[in-house]
């Protein structure tokens, strides 16, 4: 363990309770601007979107797996499924995809 780990530590704390609790103390009236409303909206969805994404496409060996899983996800979202059929499906994609990768790979 580092010699200063635990001032990295307090520090990480503190930078982390700054940026949740300055716009509380900041804004004490509710927002009235509408595109500043909307955006702080999609923030947390476009996070986790940004960080998913290149998570899906590296997560299995080969990238067409990926992309299958990828692709059934997408389908099955917009078909409005739930979210445990859509990850469950996404998942079976890719082990379908990822066992007849190798086998092709071994017979070519």
């Amino acid at each position: 363990m580092p010699e200063n780990y635990y001032s990295l530590l307090f520090v990480m704390a503190g930078v982390t309770y700054l940026v949740r609790m300055l716009p509380l103390a900041v804004l004490k009236r509710r927002l009235e601007n509408r595109f500043v409303r909307s955006l702080l909206l999609y923030i947390p969805y476009a996070v986790l979107g940004a960080m998913t994404f290149p998570a899906i496409l590296y997560s299995t060996q080969y990238m067409a797996a990926a992309a299958a899983g990828l692709v059934v996800a997408v389908v099955l979202a917009l078909l409005e499924k739930d979210l445990l059929v859509v990850a469950l499906s996404a998942c079976g994609a890719v082990v379908i995809a990822e066992a007849a990768l190798r086998y092709f790979g071994r017979m070519g």
